[in-house]
């Protein structure tokens, strides 16, 4: 997956990853992915939902040592 911005939101709490995430995907172009990296398991859900009401798409989502990775794509 060719990555355009990684997002390091670890140790973040609800609201953090996704006021982070926000002002990151509108610094990418359309079509451009960012990784975001979260411990917050609200991220999840908030992510998902985030994604589906902005427009933009979750293409993938893992969990590797207690770390949330998260690829979006931009609009």
């Amino acid at each position: 997956m060719d990555v355009t911005k990684i997002l390091d939101a670890k140790g973040l709490a609800c609201p953090m990853p996704i006021v982070k995430t926000k002002k990151a995907i509108n610094e990418l172009e359309s079509g451009q992915i960012l990784e975001i990296h979260a411990t917050d398991k609200g991220a999840k859900a908030d992510l998902a939902a985030w994604a589906k009401s902005t427009g933009n798409e979750l293409i993938q989502s893992a969990e590797e040592d207690g770390v949330l990775k998260f690829w979006l794509k931009k609009a």
